[in-house]
């Protein structure tokens, strides 16, 4: 109990006696006798108070006019560890808590409610003390004097603490996952609604961020319910430790988290935070002992852009978790309004691509792989290609995860696996071919079989098949994949582990199963004759490690002559990429076989630079106060190539609206007729696929502020508010709302 006013307090002898009670509950003075047959109502209650007082199940106060303590019930002063004598004087408020008052009107402070001196009843108070948590519901009634004066309380207490635990305890299970102890889907939801309420009055950001793990069923089915909560419990608290401050983390149900992050519109930075997360939950786990895999795939929207409402920014958020999956899963996505018409293409490319095998549109490119010493190839990796009669062809990045997810990929795989064997058995010369086998093929305990059964029917030699691997077939070590891979090596066929290092990495793999091959991922090889860059340090520890375990190795995805030899330089053992060939035609590999001449003298770029994807597409150019449609031919992170404004100056500025209210800075560094090379003054980033995006847009309340009403402004583009000369022309031009470079951004640009 606080000692505030303490030493100021008269000292108030408390008067225990009936005569002290008859105070508050005895009769007038000027009662007259009451009847012998009964006692006097008050003295009977009065009775009965001290009766109740006595099996303290409740207590009772006074206080005077300066709320000052002249009467408490002696056991609460024991039950507070203080004597009766330190809590007479002292002031009533000090015996409370001074928080919000539950049950007052307003929900006022304890302190401010016993200021009105008016009456209340079941106010729920809790002691201020040093000690576990005592509740009370103290209700009091004001003492007046024959003049109506204030003279003090007079009041009673409950002690409502078992009650009051019981119903935090529902609220925290209310409002608390009971597995993980993360926010419930009530409590997010709830937090979510709230937010984009307020923010939306005050023009705030907020992003909302869906997370789905990968491969969460198989460790169900494999190891066990018990095993699975387990896991859940373990990923939520990593992505507890990767939320800041202000961050709000909860579990939707199943696999499913959910993340708000306020005030937060900048893509560069949610992409930071997006990666973190997927690579944190995919790094091993290890359940009863038994060490398993998972990743995660995300989504991201971000409000106002994205959605106002909850409804429509879990909406947003939601397809673009769809579109990450689809991507291939272990990736984050941004929402954009083409994700709605890439949603129902996923629908209709998933019942084209069930016919597509059986109609011959299914066929294998082989790339080659070359000696890093010699620049001959030693063997060739079959990839599948979907030349859809209609949309040409088909990414395998877009129709391979489809196929996953129709669980069509075990036939489509087997298919490969046969094809690839009677391919490399037809060819001139000893070259390998390497397959790919999924993670879902894998799990077939039939794998062993199909394979022995497409070398003896193809005639091909087995150490001429190569089995690439993902690490996430480790799933868990158990007897099945040990039993696998020993069938698989008693074949005497070859095996690689693929993408290595790519966020499921452990030395344990190498350990135990039998690997010829480590395959460095393109994401290591890229940019790493860049300066600064540590890429270059990670491929020299692959290639110790591979060197140590007598493997060979091979880099992916190599397309500048400057990362080759540096690649070179790095003991590399095979390459792999543009710099060498692209994918071949099976007519193109015997022609080149059949010459007997199996080097390939690399060419390309000098140097590398950022990816510039070829495309057609029109989009606005604003200079001053018109904006102008051209057509842009490529970009890159750092600029793009656009035409249609003729003999432009070297150095102009322009401002580029890509849609969505979303604009990027960027200057002329080359002009020739009506083409112009620009350079953008903030790169764009990687919406997490094969897109771009810039970090930031012009948020809707900007325009709004121009004149357009938030309510109107149409999904998929934004266009700039005329100005007062061009509204009264011909729609000579626009002119652009004031922002600063933090303002300006770019929707998401889907390129092929």
């Amino acid at each position: 109990m606080s000692e505030t006013n303490k030493s100021d307090a008269p000292a108030v002898a408390q008067d225990t006696s009936t005569t002290g009670w008859r105070k508050y509950f005895g009769a007038p003075k000027d009662a007259g006798p009451a009847p012998i047959q009964a006692p006097p109502p008050r003295k009977q209650l009065a009775k009965l108070a001290q009766i109740f007082e006595s099996s303290k199940r409740g207590w009772f106060w006074a206080t005077d006019a300066d709320l000052r303590l002249t009467y408490v019930s002696e056991h609460i002063a024991k039950r507070l560890g203080c004597s009766l004598g330190d809590m007479l004087g002292s002031s009533i408020k000090d015996l409370f808590n001074d928080e919000l008052a539950e049950g007052s009107a307003g929900n006022r402070t304890t302190g401010l409610l016993l200021n009105t001196r008016s009456k209340f009843s079941n106010m729920e108070v809790r002691a201020d003390y040093d000690g576990p948590e005592i509740w009370w519901a103290v209700s009091a009634q004001p003492d007046l004097n024959k003049d109506g004066e204030f003279v003090g309380y007079w009041g009673s207490g409950i002690d409502i603490t078992t009650d009051r635990q019981s119903r935090d305890e529902s609220s925290r299970l209310t409002h608390s996952d009971t597995l993980t102890g993360l926010s419930s889907r009530h409590k997010i939801s709830q937090r979510l609604e709230s937010a984009l309420q307020a923010y939306k009055i005050a023009k705030r950001s907020c992003a909302l961020i869906m997370i789905d793990l990968d491969r969460f069923k198989q460790v169900n089915d494999t190891l066990g319910h018990q095993a699975g909560d387990e896991l859940l419990k373990q990923a939520s608290q990593r992505l507890k430790r990767v939320a800041k401050d202000g961050w709000e983390v909860g579990r939707l149900g199943g696999d499913e988290f959910q993340v708000i992050i306020p005030d937060m519109d900048d893509r560069g930075e949610l992409a930071e935070a997006a990666k973190k997360m997927i690579s944190m939950i995919s790094q091993p786990y290890t359940i009863n002992g038994t060490r398993c895999v998972i990743g995660a795939s995300v989504g991201l929207a971000i409000a106002p852009y994205d959605g106002i409402t909850s409804e429509e920014l879990t909406r947003s958020a939601d397809l673009a978790l769809y579109a990450a999956k689809n991507d291939g899963r272990g990736r984050y996505r941004f929402y954009s309004t083409e994700l709605h018409s890439d949603a129902e293409d996923q629908r209709q490319l998933e019942d084209e691509l069930r016919d597509a095998l059986e109609r011959g549109e299914i066929w294998l490119a082989y790339q080659p792989v070359v000696s890093a010493r010699t620049n001959e190839i030693s063997g060739f990796e079959a990839l599948m290609r979907w030349e859809h009669p209609e949309r040409g062809a088909i990414s395998p990045g877009i129709f391979i995860p489809i196929a996953e997810e129709a669980n069509l990929i075990v036939q489509l795989g087997e298919w490969a696996l046969r094809k690839a064997c009677e391919d490399a058995a037809s060819w001139p010369g000893t070259a390998r071919v390497a397959v790919n086998v999924s993670p879902i093929q894998f799990e077939h305990t039939a794998l062993p079989q199909l394979v022995a059964s497409a070398l003896a029917s193809s005639g091909l030699a087995p150490d001429r098949l190569e089995l690439e691997i993902t690490e996430s077939v480790f799933l868990g070590e158990g007897s099945d994949i040990d039993q696998t891979f020993k069938a698989l090596k008693k074949l005497g066929v070859r095996l690689a582990l693929d993408d290595f290092g790519t966020g499921y990495s452990s030395l344990s793999y190498l350990k135990s199963a039998p690997f010829d091959k480590i395959k460095v991922d393109q994401s290591f090889v890229r940019d790493a004759a860049q300066p600064g860059n540590r890429n270059a340090a990670i491929i020299t520890a692959i290639v110790s490690l591979a060197e140590a375990l007598d493997m060979e190795t091979t880099a992916e995805g190599i397309e500048t002559l400057d990362t080759l030899d540096l690649i070179k330089k790095l003991r590399v053992s095979h390459i792999q990429g543009y710099v060498y060939s692209r994918p071949l035609h099976y007519d193109d590999i015997i022609e080149k076989l059949g010459e007997g001449n199996l080097t390939i003298k690399p060419s390309g770029p000098e140097m590398n630079r950022s990816d510039r994807k070829t495309l057609y597409r029109k989009v606005g150019i604003i200079h001053e106060d018109h904006r102008y449609e051209v057509t842009m031919r490529n970009l890159s992170m750092t600029g793009a190539l656009i035409e249609g404004l003729n003999d432009v100056p070297k150095g102009a500025q322009f401002v580029l609206d890509f849609g969505e209210g979303q604009l990027a800075v960027a200057t002329v560094r080359r002009s020739k007729g009506d083409k112009q090379g620009l350079q953008f003054e903030v790169p764009l980033i990687s919406d997490g696929s094969d897109g771009l995006c810039t970090r930031t847009r012009v948020s809707p309340y900007v325009l709004a502020a121009a004149g357009m009403p938030l309510a109107a402004l149409p999904s998929g583009h934004y266009p700039l508010v005329m100005n007062e000369e061009a509204a009264n022309t011909s729609g000579k031009g626009f002119s652009l709302p004031a922002f600063t470079q933090s303002e300006a951004g770019g929707s998401v640009l889907r390129v092929a």
